[in-house]
């Protein structure tokens, strides 16, 4: 099936309220007239202003309820696109600064949460108090600089020297301040792993802090979406306070350990510590309690990733959840994962990391049967991406398909000993009702292939930037009117 721009129902935005409550999902009703494909939908010129709970209000029943299980960058670009929508984010990408934090901190990983959480601020001025606030939260620090130099930036920062707190209320700043400086007290106190600051997220920090403050991520998401007035709704896939680890295994055995090595492996030997420092005889660290190595401060930007990548050695076969020690282990999803499942309209495998983004939100137990009970559930939509990568470098349409279905149908249940262990295979349309690909994909999509499987495929015109090599890519008013038009059909 084929889609042009023209075919699909415009949908645009109205302002919402300015004083509709942080704790809201947006609130973006339908406006009939129709809106140039150009623009990315209405601008938000809320800025910091006091909420009370009487502010609270229902979402109306015109905006359909959508879940989007996406990864970080793969579904930034589109995350406009959705008007009341609970935004599903893994926590085990062991990359950039989330890297170090979990080296020397552990915890579950930040970064993903983080760069959603900063791209749903409001828009406003940059030169206004939330705008303020938003640059620094989406502040780094220099990378390519010396360890003490940035150590020095940081420690402007955290007492309140930096410009990068001028246009920031008192009261934001002091309580941003205060989680940035139990971060660095958390930090101090492992000295001994000589943290580094290279390249460090403001805002990685920040929540860092307060989840460690608060022992919850979910608690530090809330108290970063109020004071940036985000209208963000987003659920960690797994509520803990441990390290998530994922882990791959290849069509031949082969064993691949953590997100960067199955995504985008770096260097070794720059980026794990095998013998960590060189500890003093009296040293209070005994290294008794050492486990699986992890990778510090692993530096990898997008410009790394349009350098192409060095395939698999095979394909992956199956990817699961370890603990520290390398066991495999079957974690229990976020519950409000689950819940939010059974009340939404429509479920989205946004673009993005098959194996390293989608995935890793699936494989996990009562994960399947809630997407196949749901009995409010219309459409269960697959965003394909506009070219493989390589975690699925040769894969089809129907290989993305396929591998989706396959983890779903896969069995993560604890061990059982006894009678009553039969598992329930879903068919594939239980879990994939649509799948929307675009225009000059260079991933092979056999259109009668998908038809003969029970899902329905949409061509749509995405935007080509830059080398056509890179392929298409999706963009926010497209991914709306196609939704909008899967919904209405």
């Amino acid at each position: 099936m084929y889609m042009d721009h023209a075919q699909l129902n415009p949908r645009s935005h109205l302002d919402d309220s300015p004083s509709s409550s942080v704790f809201d999902l947006p609130v973006q009703p339908v406006n009939p007239s129709p809106q140039p494909l150009a623009t990315g939908g209405s601008s938000n010129n809320s800025d910091l202003r006091p909420r009370t709970s009487a502010q609270i209000t229902d979402t109306p029943e015109s905006s359909p309820n959508i879940t989007v299980i996406s990864g970080g960058s793969g579904g930034n670009a589109i995350c406009s696109a959705f008007d009341d929508a609970c935004f599903v984010l893994p926590v085990s990408d062991d990359g950039g600064s989330s890297s170090e934090i979990i080296r020397v901190l552990g915890g579950p990983s930040i970064g993903d949460i983080r760069s959603r959480l900063v791209r749903m601020i409001p828009p406003v001025p940059p030169n206004s108090p939330l705008g303020a606030v938003r640059t620094l939260l989406s502040y780094r620090l220099p990378a390519n600089v010396s360890e003490r130099e940035a150590r020095e930036e940081w420690r402007d920062i955290i007492e309140g020297h930096s410009p990068l707190w001028s246009g920031i209320p008192s009261d934001r700043k002091e309580t941003i301040r205060g989680f940035l400086v139990y971060f660095e007290n958390e930090v101090l106190k492992r000295a001994h792993k000589n943290f580094s600051f290279l390249n460090g997220s403001i805002g990685n920090y920040f929540i860092s802090g307060a989840q460690t403050f608060f022992r919850s991520l979910p608690s530090a998401i809330f108290l970063f979406a109020s004071i940036t007035n985000s209208q963000a709704n987003i659920l960690p896939v797994i509520v803990t306070n441990h390290t998530v680890t994922i882990a791959a295994e290849l069509e031949n055995g082969t064993r691949l350990v953590g997100q960067c090595e199955i995504s985008h492996p770096v260097n070794p030997s720059s980026s794990i510590e095998e013998d960590g420092p060189e500890m003093d005889a009296f040293s209070p660290v005994d290294g008794m309690g050492e486990t699986i190595p992890h990778r510090s401060n692993v530096m990898y930007s997008q410009m790394d990733k349009d350098r192409g990548y060095e395939p698999l050695q095979a394909k992956i076969y199956r990817l699961y959840y370890i603990n520290a020690y390398g066991h495999e282990v079957h974690p229990m999803p976020n519950p409000d994962f689950i819940k939010t499942i059974a009340t939404s309209e429509a479920l989205v495998y946004s673009c993005g990391s098959l194996w390293t983004s989608i995935i890793p939100c699936l494989a996990l137990r009562g994960v399947a049967s809630g997407i196949a009970r749901s009995s409010l559930l219309q459409a269960k939509i697959l965003l394909l991406n506009g070219k493989n990568d390589r975690e699925t470098d040769g894969y089809t349409a129907v290989d993305y398909v396929k591998a989706i279905v396959g983890v779903l149908n896969s069995d993560y249940q604890k061990p059982s000993y006894g009678l009553g262990n039969a598992s329930t295979v879903y068919p594939i349309s239980a879990f994939i009702t649509h799948l929307v690909w675009l225009e000059g994909t260079l991933i092979e999509v056999d259109v009668m292939a998908l038809m003969a499987l029970g899902v329905k495929s949409v061509m749509v015109r995405g935007s080509v930037e830059g080398n056509a090599d890179q392929g298409p890519r999706y963009d926010a008013d497209v991914v709306r009117r196609v939704l909008a038009h899967i919904l209405e059909n």
